[in-house]
């Protein structure tokens, strides 16, 4: 499933195409993704598009009149092409615009979701409203990260990928962060110190930074909006390596599941 860095490339790949673009129609193929997409988003058509953001995994398209909400869910790519590009099996959606364009999604699983809202989803949407902050962001710090694990028996891994707790720190990310700052993923969030949180939290901003300069991390699914590879895959220490040498200490890295999601570490690098 695409993370916040692969879905932040995607954002700045789309977005200089749609700023200020008019929107000429939303051609719905099929409307069965996650969520039905709702009749109500053709309101967008006529309006024009004045932002591209991006909240946790959601894309969000603000026009002039509503805001588009765009997850790519585990298979979703977008593509702007030309609006005669001819239509292939998966294309569910085309945002039409006045370029001549159109904002193409495809997702062969259909777990994306194509949904609107009249008002700023930031604050209004059930989907959005609750999530913790963002991680590149000044209000994710360790002072935070540190105030909100006390008293908490989770594992710090699952413990940073709950949305609720900061958002974006997806499977990949948390495997490479919590390797780089020597933090054992099982070890209870509420038992790991200050200090350590102090090394961790730099370490994630680093991780989610480097992977967006990268294009993200393909490994499957994902591509960029020009349909390139994201080359953050090359660096990944130990997300995909269990059983396999630790990079630090050669160690042979462990592979355990966590929360349901593969979990790799070393057990003499992480402590």
């Amino acid at each position: 499933m695409p993370e916040l860095p692969e879905v932040e490339v995607s954002r700045r790949g789309i977005e200089p195409h749609l700023l200020q673009r008019r929107i000429t129609g939303l051609i719905v193929r099929d409307a069965r993704l996650r969520w039905p997409v709702p009749d109500a988003a053709q309101a967008v058509v006529g309006e024009t598009i004045i932002a591209v953001e991006r909240r946790a995994k959601y894309l969000l398209i603000q026009t002039t009149g509503g805001y588009l909400i765009v997850h790519l869910g585990m298979s979703g790519k977008l593509r702007v092409v030309p609006a005669d590009t001819l239509v292939v099996k998966h294309d569910h959606i085309d945002l039409v615009l006045d370029s001549g364009q159109v904002l193409r999604f495809n997702d062969p699983r259909r777990f994306g979701c194509w949904l609107y809202s009249a008002e700023d989803p930031q604050q209004a949407h059930p989907l959005l409203a609750e999530l913790g902050p963002e991680p590149l962001t000044d209000g994710f710090d360790s002072d935070y990260l540190f105030n909100a694990s006390r008293g908490r028996q989770q594992a710090v891994k699952t413990f940073l990928m709950d949305n609720h707790v900061v958002v974006g720190v997806g499977n990949i990310y948390a495997n490479e962060a919590l390797f780089k700052a020597g933090i054992n993923p099982k070890r209870a969030a509420g038992k790991v110190s200050k200090a350590r949180y102090e090394k961790l939290v730099p370490v994630i901003k680093a991780t989610l930074a480097e992977a967006i300069r990268q294009g993200g991390t393909t490994l499957q699914d994902f591509t960029q909006a020009d349909g390139q590879p994201g080359y953050f895959k090359q660096q990944l220490m130990v997300y995909g390596r269990g059983g396999k040498q630790c990079m630090q200490c050669k160690a042979r890295l462990k592979e355990i599941r966590l929360g349901q999601r593969s979990t790799v570490y070393c057990t003499f690098c992480q402590r």
